[in-house]
């Protein structure tokens, strides 16, 4: 089974967990260059108004150009404050939430230093809870294509390498607004818990 090389993203759409799930290895890249407007630091929930897109500050690097690695989280503002109330707010009702909160509450008081750090462990964390066993290895050097890897670093994108339909699932507020595709997989998480990876 191929290894699947994908960039580092915060709380990933449900497509990287499809990716995941469907490949053997699972290699998180952390010397691509940080580039903004991408899943590296920002999600999309459902809310009651539609989506609303969290954002993770960042420090502004020395050069224009950053390797992932060396991306540090500004403690600007009280962003993991307004992340949690806004994760709260949007999945109170959700069949799941309850269950899960007090797994990833403390990401959202515990200080980190590094984006990929971050990124990686909350990624981890959805891992563990939906029941897929998969270990996430930093690559030690810009990855190379290779023909045993499967090269899904561009689904850090937004718009790219998503599925075109994909199928729905019970959310929230899918009556007001009708299904939501490729929000965080925390939606997925929050909504169908163990019908995680039955979904993917």
């Amino acid at each position: 089974m191929e290894s699947v090389l994908l960039s580092s993203a915060y709380l990933p759409p449900v497509s990287f967990f499809t990716a995941i799930n469907s490949g053997g290895d699972v290699l998180i890249e952390q010397y691509d260059n940080y580039c903004k407007q991408t899943y590296r630091n920002r999600c999309r929930i459902a809310t009651s108004a539609g989506v609303q897109t969290l954002t993770v500050p960042i420090v502004k690097g020395t050069s224009p150009k950053q390797l992932m690695k060396d991306v540090r989280i500004s403690d600007h503002g009280e962003w993991r404050h307004q992340h949690w109330n806004a994760l709260e707010s949007a999945y109170m009702n959700s069949p799941f939430f309850m269950y899960y909160q007090d797994d990833f509450r403390p990401f959202f008081e515990k200080k980190y230093e590094f984006l990929v750090d971050f990124n990686t462990e909350l990624t981890g964390l959805i891992l563990k809870l939906a029941g897929i066993d998969k270990d996430l290895k930093l690559t030690g050097s810009y990855g190379k294509k290779d023909q045993n890897i499967q090269d899904l670093r561009a689904m850090v994108e937004p718009g790219k390498m998503e599925p075109a339909e994909p199928r729905p699932y019970w959310q929230v507020f899918k009556q007001k607004y009708g299904f939501i595709g490729n929000l965080s997989a925390v939606d997925l998480l929050f909504n169908m818990g163990p019908e995680f990876p039955l979904y993917l």
